[in-house]
């Protein structure tokens, strides 16, 4: 059942999740490529448990993907991350 159907609308949400300035970061930084951890703890100066809250939320929204590296974890936008952001916005097309 698609979000229209049950009357819910996903972008206010995407919009929250992205709107948080610690999130808002991060995915500034990862708009210019994926990035480890601890890249992201350098940009991002929070606790590592709040910055992995972060990434997490990042990640269930579907705007970031992970891939293991050993004991590091590097994040990267998804393919559709920009695109589902710009689509949230009610002013652009």
């Amino acid at each position: 059942m698609s979000s229209s159907a049950t009357g819910t609308d996903p972008a206010p949400a995407l919009l929250a999740v992205a709107a948080d300035p610690v999130r808002w970061r991060l995915l500034a930084r990862l708009g210019a490529g994926t990035a480890c951890v601890c890249e992201l703890q350098r940009i991002v100066p929070v606790a590592p448990n709040l910055l992995s809250y972060h990434l997490r939320v990042l990640r269930e929204a579907g705007l970031v993907v992970t891939a293991r590296r050993g004991r590091w974890v590097d994040y990267t936008l998804s393919d559709s991350a920009a695109e589902r952001l710009r689509a949230a916005l009610p002013l652009v097309g």
